[in-house]
């Protein structure tokens, strides 16, 4: 009896270093605040996907699919909702139509990034939200 536990705990051990060995962490290097498209690959892209058509990689995973980014303008009358936009990726506006609210705060992260500057993560949320005007369906 004594050998069977030994060898199924020898086994179970096997196995359990067999799975840590497929978790891996990885860190992703802080893109610069001065490129919009880096930041959107790393922060929006597994939702919203790399063309902004809200269809990444991560978004079968959601509950609601995110929006498709291209489409903000066109939703607007033609204009691209600049500021609204730059609240929302803030974490200052709520869209009150979505229900509650699934996207995570960016603002808050890109103030922890410059703690000492409050500047930097304002030009953080200016320039993925230019970014996004940029990728706007004709």
């Amino acid at each position: 009896m004594f050998k069977a536990v030994t060898i199924v705990l020898a086994i179970g051990t096997c196995l359990l270093a067999q799975e840590i060995k497929r978790v891996t962490i990885q860190s992703t290097p802080v893109p610069s605040a001065a490129s919009g498209q880096g930041m959107f690959n790393t922060y929006c892209a597994a939702c919203h996907g790399t063309a902004a058509k809200g269809d990444g990689p991560a978004a079968g995973a959601l509950t609601k699919r995110p929006a498709d980014l291209t489409q903000l303008a066109r939703k607007n009358n033609g204009k691209f909702p600049q500021l609204q936009v730059m609240n929302y990726i803030s974490g200052n506006d709520v869209v009150v139509a979505h229900g509650t609210r699934d996207m995570p705060v960016w603002g808050q992260l890109f103030r922890s990034l410059e703690p000492r500057d409050n500047r930097i993560p304002d030009l953080r949320v200016k320039n993925l939200a230019d970014y996004i005007k940029s990728l706007q369906a004709n």
